[in-house]
Protein backbone atom coordinates (compact mmCIF):
# COMPACT_ATOMS: atom_id res chain seq x y z
CA UNK A 1 0.00 0.00 0.00
CA UNK A 2 2.88 2.32 0.85
CA UNK A 3 4.60 1.70 -2.50
CA UNK A 4 1.37 2.21 -4.40
CA UNK A 5 0.82 5.59 -2.76
CA UNK A 6 4.41 6.64 -3.58
CA UNK A 7 3.98 5.53 -7.19
CA UNK A 8 0.74 7.49 -7.45
CA UNK A 9 2.44 10.60 -6.12
CA UNK A 10 5.30 10.21 -8.59
CA UNK A 11 2.81 9.72 -11.43
CA UNK A 12 0.83 12.81 -10.44
CA UNK A 13 4.07 14.83 -10.19
CA UNK A 14 5.15 13.70 -13.65
CA UNK A 15 1.72 14.55 -15.11
CA UNK A 16 1.78 18.01 -13.52
CA UNK A 17 5.34 18.59 -14.73
CA UNK A 18 4.44 17.47 -18.26
CA UNK A 19 1.38 19.71 -18.19
CA UNK A 20 3.51 22.63 -17.05
CA UNK A 21 5.98 21.99 -19.88
CA UNK A 22 3.20 21.82 -22.46
CA UNK A 23 1.57 24.95 -21.05
CA UNK A 24 4.91 26.73 -21.10
CA UNK A 25 5.52 25.78 -24.73
CA UNK A 26 2.04 26.90 -25.74
CA UNK A 27 2.40 30.19 -23.87
CA UNK A 28 5.81 30.73 -25.47
CA UNK A 29 4.38 30.14 -28.92
CA UNK A 30 1.45 32.45 -28.19
CA UNK A 31 3.45 35.35 -26.74
CA UNK A 32 6.54 35.05 -28.92
CA UNK A 33 5.49 33.51 -32.22
CA UNK A 34 1.77 34.26 -32.60
CA UNK A 35 1.01 37.46 -34.54
CA UNK A 36 -0.74 39.54 -31.91
CA UNK A 37 -0.01 42.81 -30.14
CA UNK A 38 -1.39 45.07 -27.45
CA UNK A 39 0.28 48.02 -29.13
CA UNK A 40 -2.55 49.08 -31.44
CA UNK A 41 -4.63 52.21 -31.88
CA UNK A 42 -7.90 53.12 -33.53
CA UNK A 43 -7.22 55.75 -36.20
CA UNK A 44 -9.13 57.85 -38.70
CA UNK A 45 -8.27 60.33 -41.41
CA UNK A 46 -8.54 63.96 -40.27
CA UNK A 47 -9.53 66.66 -42.77
CA UNK A 48 -8.25 70.11 -41.84
CA UNK A 49 -10.80 72.74 -42.87
CA UNK A 50 -9.55 76.22 -43.77
CA UNK A 51 -11.35 78.91 -45.80
CA UNK A 52 -10.05 79.79 -49.25
CA UNK A 53 -11.14 83.44 -48.80
CA UNK A 54 -11.00 85.85 -45.89
CA UNK A 55 -13.87 87.63 -44.18
CA UNK A 56 -16.24 87.83 -41.23
CA UNK A 57 -18.09 84.61 -40.36
CA UNK A 58 -21.81 85.42 -40.62
CA UNK A 59 -23.13 81.88 -40.12
CA UNK A 60 -21.78 78.90 -38.15
CA UNK A 61 -24.44 76.16 -38.07
CA UNK A 62 -22.24 73.44 -36.56
CA UNK A 63 -20.79 72.67 -33.12
CA UNK A 64 -17.97 70.55 -31.79
CA UNK A 65 -18.50 66.77 -32.11
CA UNK A 66 -21.57 67.29 -34.34
CA UNK A 67 -22.11 64.67 -37.02
CA UNK A 68 -22.19 66.09 -40.55
CA UNK A 69 -22.77 64.67 -43.99
CA UNK A 70 -20.73 65.39 -47.08
CA UNK A 71 -21.96 68.69 -48.54
CA UNK A 72 -23.41 70.11 -45.30
CA UNK A 73 -22.68 73.80 -44.68
CA UNK A 74 -19.98 74.29 -42.04
CA UNK A 75 -19.71 78.08 -42.09
CA UNK A 76 -20.48 81.09 -44.28
CA UNK A 77 -18.17 84.08 -44.76
CA UNK A 78 -19.74 87.51 -45.45
CA UNK A 79 -20.34 87.40 -49.24
CA UNK A 80 -21.07 91.12 -49.83
CA UNK A 81 -17.53 92.12 -50.80
CA UNK A 82 -17.23 89.17 -53.16
CA UNK A 83 -20.64 89.89 -54.72
CA UNK A 84 -19.45 93.43 -55.53
CA UNK A 85 -16.23 91.99 -56.98
CA UNK A 86 -18.30 89.82 -59.34
CA UNK A 87 -20.33 92.88 -60.42
CA UNK A 88 -17.17 94.91 -61.10
CA UNK A 89 -15.64 92.06 -63.09
CA UNK A 90 -18.84 91.63 -65.10
CA UNK A 91 -18.97 95.36 -65.91
CA UNK A 92 -15.32 95.38 -67.00
CA UNK A 93 -15.95 92.39 -69.24
CA UNK A 94 -19.02 93.99 -70.84
CA UNK A 95 -17.13 97.22 -71.52
CA UNK A 96 -14.14 95.42 -73.01
CA UNK A 97 -16.42 93.20 -75.10
CA UNK A 98 -18.15 96.26 -76.63
CA UNK A 99 -14.81 97.92 -77.38
CA UNK A 100 -13.45 94.73 -78.91
CA UNK A 101 -16.43 94.32 -81.22
CA UNK A 102 -15.95 97.88 -82.47
CA UNK A 103 -12.22 97.37 -83.10
CA UNK A 104 -12.83 94.05 -84.88
CA UNK A 105 -15.46 95.66 -87.12
CA UNK A 106 -13.06 98.52 -87.89
CA UNK A 107 -10.28 96.07 -88.76
CA UNK A 108 -12.63 94.14 -91.04
CA UNK A 109 -13.62 97.33 -92.89
CA UNK A 110 -10.00 98.40 -93.37
CA UNK A 111 -9.08 94.95 -94.65
CA UNK A 112 -11.59 95.40 -97.50
CA UNK A 113 -10.12 98.73 -98.60
CA UNK A 114 -7.61 98.76 -101.39
CA UNK A 115 -4.04 99.93 -101.06
CA UNK A 116 -5.01 103.19 -102.82
CA UNK A 117 -7.31 104.08 -99.91
CA UNK A 118 -5.27 102.84 -96.92
CA UNK A 119 -1.72 101.76 -96.31
CA UNK A 120 -0.63 98.24 -95.37
CA UNK A 121 0.71 99.60 -92.08
CA UNK A 122 -2.69 101.02 -91.13
CA UNK A 123 -4.38 97.71 -91.90
CA UNK A 124 -1.88 95.83 -89.73
CA UNK A 125 -2.31 98.30 -86.87
CA UNK A 126 -6.09 97.87 -86.96
CA UNK A 127 -5.75 94.08 -86.98
CA UNK A 128 -3.27 94.16 -84.07
CA UNK A 129 -5.55 96.43 -82.04
CA UNK A 130 -8.47 94.02 -82.59
CA UNK A 131 -6.35 91.03 -81.47
CA UNK A 132 -5.13 92.87 -78.36
CA UNK A 133 -8.71 93.79 -77.49
CA UNK A 134 -9.83 90.16 -77.88
CA UNK A 135 -7.00 89.06 -75.55
CA UNK A 136 -8.19 91.65 -73.02
CA UNK A 137 -11.68 90.12 -73.23
CA UNK A 138 -10.24 86.72 -72.38
CA UNK A 139 -8.37 88.26 -69.45
CA UNK A 140 -11.51 89.97 -68.14
CA UNK A 141 -13.43 86.70 -68.51
CA UNK A 142 -10.82 84.92 -66.38
CA UNK A 143 -11.09 87.69 -63.76
CA UNK A 144 -14.88 87.27 -63.70
CA UNK A 145 -14.56 83.49 -63.30
CA UNK A 146 -12.10 84.01 -60.43
CA UNK A 147 -14.47 86.46 -58.71
CA UNK A 148 -17.35 84.01 -59.05
CA UNK A 149 -15.16 81.25 -57.58
CA UNK A 150 -14.29 83.43 -54.58
CA UNK A 151 -17.98 84.18 -54.05
CA UNK A 152 -18.84 80.47 -54.22
CA UNK A 153 -16.16 79.65 -51.68
CA UNK A 154 -17.56 81.99 -49.06
CA UNK A 155 -19.75 79.00 -48.21
CA UNK A 156 -17.64 76.15 -46.81
CA UNK A 157 -19.14 72.68 -46.96
CA UNK A 158 -18.04 69.42 -45.40
CA UNK A 159 -15.84 67.42 -47.81
CA UNK A 160 -16.62 64.08 -46.09
CA UNK A 161 -19.08 62.31 -43.81
CA UNK A 162 -17.78 62.72 -40.30
CA UNK A 163 -17.67 64.61 -37.03
CA UNK A 164 -16.72 68.24 -36.36
CA UNK A 165 -13.63 68.44 -34.20
CA UNK A 166 -11.36 71.21 -32.91
CA UNK A 167 -13.78 74.02 -33.79
CA UNK A 168 -11.77 77.12 -32.84
CA UNK A 169 -13.88 79.99 -34.24
CA UNK A 170 -17.20 81.58 -33.41
CA UNK A 171 -19.79 83.44 -35.45
CA UNK A 172 -18.68 87.04 -35.93
CA UNK A 173 -14.98 86.18 -35.87
CA UNK A 174 -12.70 87.04 -38.80
CA UNK A 175 -11.56 84.04 -40.81
CA UNK A 176 -8.25 84.26 -42.64
CA UNK A 177 -7.70 82.42 -45.91
CA UNK A 178 -5.57 79.32 -45.41
CA UNK A 179 -5.85 79.32 -41.60
CA UNK A 180 -7.52 76.25 -40.09
CA UNK A 181 -10.85 76.87 -38.36
CA UNK A 182 -11.89 73.27 -37.61
CA UNK A 183 -11.20 69.64 -38.41
CA UNK A 184 -13.49 66.87 -39.64
CA UNK A 185 -12.95 63.27 -38.50
CA UNK A 186 -13.76 61.17 -41.56
CA UNK A 187 -16.33 58.65 -40.32
CA UNK A 188 -15.73 56.37 -43.32
CA UNK A 189 -12.00 56.05 -42.70
CA UNK A 190 -11.87 54.42 -39.25
CA UNK A 191 -9.30 51.64 -39.07
CA UNK A 192 -6.80 50.13 -36.63
CA UNK A 193 -3.05 50.51 -36.72
CA UNK A 194 -1.28 47.59 -35.10
CA UNK A 195 2.44 47.75 -34.37
CA UNK A 196 3.84 44.22 -34.63
CA UNK A 197 7.35 43.08 -33.81
CA UNK A 198 9.33 42.40 -36.95
CA UNK A 199 9.75 38.74 -35.91
CA UNK A 200 5.97 38.29 -36.33
CA UNK A 201 5.60 40.01 -39.69
CA UNK A 202 6.37 36.85 -41.75
CA UNK A 203 3.14 35.30 -40.34
CA UNK A 204 1.00 38.29 -41.34
CA UNK A 205 -0.45 38.57 -44.84
CA UNK A 206 -2.94 40.90 -46.54
CA UNK A 207 -6.57 39.81 -46.13
CA UNK A 208 -5.81 37.74 -42.99
CA UNK A 209 -8.72 37.85 -40.55
CA UNK A 210 -8.13 39.88 -37.40
CA UNK A 211 -9.87 39.99 -34.03
CA UNK A 212 -9.82 43.39 -32.34
CA UNK A 213 -10.55 44.07 -28.68
CA UNK A 214 -10.92 47.63 -27.43
CA UNK A 215 -10.10 48.58 -23.87
CA UNK A 216 -13.33 48.61 -21.86
CA UNK A 217 -15.37 46.94 -24.61
CA UNK A 218 -16.26 43.28 -24.13
CA UNK A 219 -17.52 42.62 -27.66
CA UNK A 220 -14.68 41.98 -30.14
CA UNK A 221 -14.53 43.73 -33.50
CA UNK A 222 -13.82 41.94 -36.75
CA UNK A 223 -11.39 43.10 -39.39
CA UNK A 224 -8.73 42.05 -41.85
CA UNK A 225 -5.18 43.04 -42.71
CA UNK A 226 -5.32 45.79 -45.33
CA UNK A 227 -1.61 46.46 -45.78
CA UNK A 228 1.81 46.41 -44.13
CA UNK A 229 4.02 49.49 -44.02
CA UNK A 230 7.24 49.22 -45.99
CA UNK A 231 9.34 51.76 -44.07
CA UNK A 232 10.01 52.95 -40.52
CA UNK A 233 12.43 55.56 -39.23
CA UNK A 234 16.01 54.43 -38.54
CA UNK A 235 16.96 56.16 -35.30
CA UNK A 236 20.59 55.11 -35.64
CA UNK A 237 21.06 57.11 -38.83
CA UNK A 238 21.03 60.87 -39.27
CA UNK A 239 21.61 63.00 -42.35
CA UNK A 240 24.62 65.32 -42.44
CA UNK A 241 22.94 68.55 -43.51
CA UNK A 242 26.16 70.02 -44.91
CA UNK A 243 27.25 67.14 -47.14
CA UNK A 244 23.78 65.50 -47.47
CA UNK A 245 25.25 62.10 -46.64
CA UNK A 246 24.34 59.47 -44.04
CA UNK A 247 25.95 59.84 -40.60
CA UNK A 248 25.84 56.44 -38.84
CA UNK A 249 25.90 56.33 -35.04
CA UNK A 250 29.14 54.51 -34.07
CA UNK A 251 27.71 53.08 -30.82
CA UNK A 252 26.08 49.66 -30.77
CA UNK A 253 23.81 48.24 -28.09
CA UNK A 254 24.32 44.52 -27.48
CA UNK A 255 20.66 44.14 -26.53
CA UNK A 256 18.76 44.56 -29.78
CA UNK A 257 14.99 44.82 -29.47
CA UNK A 258 12.78 43.85 -32.35
CA UNK A 259 11.49 46.83 -34.33
CA UNK A 260 7.74 47.33 -34.58
CA UNK A 261 6.22 47.48 -38.04
CA UNK A 262 2.88 49.30 -38.55
CA UNK A 263 0.09 47.15 -40.01
CA UNK A 264 -3.13 48.76 -41.25
CA UNK A 265 -6.25 46.79 -40.32
CA UNK A 266 -9.58 47.47 -42.01
CA UNK A 267 -12.73 47.14 -39.93
CA UNK A 268 -15.28 44.65 -41.26
CA UNK A 269 -17.82 44.54 -38.44
CA UNK A 270 -18.33 47.01 -35.61
CA UNK A 271 -21.16 46.42 -33.09
CA UNK A 272 -23.81 49.14 -33.09
CA UNK A 273 -23.22 49.98 -29.44
CA UNK A 274 -19.46 50.56 -29.87
CA UNK A 275 -18.32 54.17 -30.19
CA UNK A 276 -15.10 54.57 -32.14
CA UNK A 277 -12.73 57.44 -31.46
CA UNK A 278 -9.36 57.98 -33.05
CA UNK A 279 -6.61 57.15 -30.57
CA UNK A 280 -8.44 54.42 -28.62
CA UNK A 281 -6.28 51.56 -27.34
CA UNK A 282 -6.75 48.14 -28.91
CA UNK A 283 -5.39 44.62 -28.78
CA UNK A 284 -5.33 42.80 -32.10
CA UNK A 285 -4.70 39.18 -33.01
CA UNK A 286 -4.23 37.90 -36.52
CA UNK A 287 -6.21 34.70 -36.77
CA UNK A 288 -4.68 31.63 -38.45
CA UNK A 289 -6.03 30.93 -41.93
CA UNK A 290 -8.86 28.41 -42.08
CA UNK A 291 -7.82 25.17 -43.74
CA UNK A 292 -10.01 24.14 -46.63
CA UNK A 293 -11.68 20.81 -46.01
CA UNK A 294 -11.41 18.47 -48.94
CA UNK A 295 -14.55 16.48 -49.82
CA UNK A 296 -14.36 12.84 -48.75
CA UNK A 297 -13.78 10.42 -51.58
CA UNK A 298 -15.89 7.35 -51.83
Amino acid sequence: MKYATLALRIFITLVVAAGAVVAGVLLWQYYIDSPWTRDARVAAEIVQVAPDVSGIIVSLPVANNQKVQKGDVLLVIDPDRYTLAVQRAQAALDSQQAQTEQLEADAARRAKLGLNAISVEAQQQAESAAKAARAAVDQDQAALDSAKLDLERTTIRSPVNGYVSTLIVRQGAYATAGKQVMAIVDADSFHVRGYFEETKIPRIHPDDKVEIRLMGVSTPLEGHVASIDRAISDREVTLNSFYQIVDVNPTFSWVRLAQRIPVRIALDKVPDNVLLASGMTATVEVLPPMTEQKPATK
